[in-house]
């Protein structure tokens, strides 16, 4: 009997959640039972993410060990980060003016979300800015910014004392040596644990879907179909053009990374593939100094599907207040976003505190994110994809930037 592929157990497992979630709507009971079984799986991949980006990064910048190299390589990964991120943007306001998601919205008709929790971790980083965001990168105790997950930290450090292992020459092989084994171990506690990814995929689209059923979405149907149409047209043409440029086919690399955007999707987490992105993207030939410095970076800095949505959501709510935002408006609104979404980068509810610091600087009321944050699991799923996508092929871009060849078997292989 042929094994089902793990994009096929995905794929069941999200099935039969939303069957699940359906049949119990409205029972709380559901979430008490299935949200443990999320809940761990979701751990175990965060368990791994920062041993396999420390380890990976240590042995790619001692590769490199070159603090010119590796200066021209972060410029590269932040201006096209900056460029991506822009287009997105604009992307965003593009759609929001054309197909007006928020015109005619009754608002009396939809149910408000509690956001406390969202406006609270908002006043504490209104006074984020993007100076501060590369103080922060610069840690005080490693020890620390571990337990916290600070990735830009944890980057900085590892790239630090990979130029350190470099430095000091043959006394650091074994260093080297050990770091080399702790990635290769990694890697396999990740196909272990993306073994268990079907039931950790069935618990949180089942809990989802309990909590807000199928309903909730068609007041604000317009709005979920222009942020998905958006996304689409993003990844086909926008990623699309992007991949043509350097050589590469955008269907191909989807093809590639179905597991991964599969278990993004039903997760709403990009952290969830992390760890399989960077071991496929070195698979099919960009170097592991390339893969282990933009992938995670980009998790800070390249969050395409995020800043999108952020611009259409600003829109959305102006338009259900009839407020009518001028091209200086909109101007200001891009220029904000592209500040605020780096400035408080790895805050959890990202796309909604920096929603919540932007939408005053442009007299939009902030109490209109109310209304759609019932519906934002179902869009953060949409956004996940977008991330995944691009910081993968953020990935490819610099390898060929950097003047380095993919390989032709995986990229067959891919197709």
């Amino acid at each position: 009997m042929k094994k089902i592929s793990l994009a096929w157990q995905i794929f069941i497992g999200l099935a039969l959640g939303i069957i699940v979630g359906a049949v119990f709507y409205g029972n709380p009971h559901v979430a008490s039972y299935l949200q443990p079984i999320g809940d761990i799986f979701i751990r175990l991949i965060k368990m791994i993410v920062v041993p396999i980006v420390i380890s990976s990064l240590i042995v790619g910048v001692a590769g490199v060990g070159d603090m010119k190299s590796l200066g021209k390589l972060g410029g590269k990964t932040l201006l096209y980060f900056e460029i991506i991120t822009t287009v997105a943007i604009i992307v965003g306001l593009l759609a929001g003016n054309v197909f007006q998601p928020g015109a005619g919205v009754d608002r009396s008709k939809l149910t408000k979300t509690d956001i406390n929790s969202y406006v609270h971790t908002a006043e504490q980083t209104e006074s984020h800015s993007m100076i501060d965001t590369v103080v922060n990168i610069v840690p005080t105790n490693i020890i620390q910014s571990l337990a916290n997950g600070d990735m830009l930290a944890i980057i900085f450090f590892s790239i630090m004392f990979g130029l350190g292992v470099a430095a000091i020459g043959e006394k650091g092989l074994p260093i080297l040596n050990f770091f080399r084994g702790t990635a290769d171990a990694m890697f396999y506690v990740t196909n272990q644990i993306m073994k268990l990814a079907p039931f950790g995929v069935f618990a949180l689209i089942g809990v989802t879907v309990s909590k807000f059923g199928i309903s909730s979405l068609i007041p604000l149907g317009k709005l979920v179909l222009v942020v998905y149409g958006s996304m689409i047209f993003f990844i086909l043409v926008v990623l699309g053009l992007t991949a043509k440029i350097v050589g590469f086919n955008i269907f191909k690399l989807i093809r590639y990374l179905k597991d991964e955007l599969i278990l993004g999707y039903t997760t709403a987490s990009s952290e969830t593939v992390l760890p399989k992105i960077m071991e496929k993207m070195e698979k099919i030939g960009c170097p592991k100094a390339i893969t282990s410095f933009v992938i995670p970076t980009g998790y800070s800095f390249n969050l395409d599907g995020s800043t999108l949505y952020q611009a259409i959501a600003a829109l959305f709510i102006a338009q259900m207040y009839g407020i009518h935002l001028t091209i200086g408006h909109q101007i200001t609104l891009v220029l904000v976003l592209m500040l605020t979404s780096k400035g408080i980068a790895g805050v959890p509810g990202v796309s909604f505190v920096v929603l919540l610091a932007t939408l005053g600087s442009v007299g939009i009321p902030v109490e209109g994110l109310a209304f759609i944050a019932g519906i934002d699991r179902i869009l953060d799923m949409a956004r996940t994809c977008v991330n995944i996508v691009g910081n993968s092929l953020a990935a490819i871009v610099i390898t060929k930037w950097e003047g380095h060849k993919l390989n032709d078997y995986h990229e067959q292989k891919a197709a």
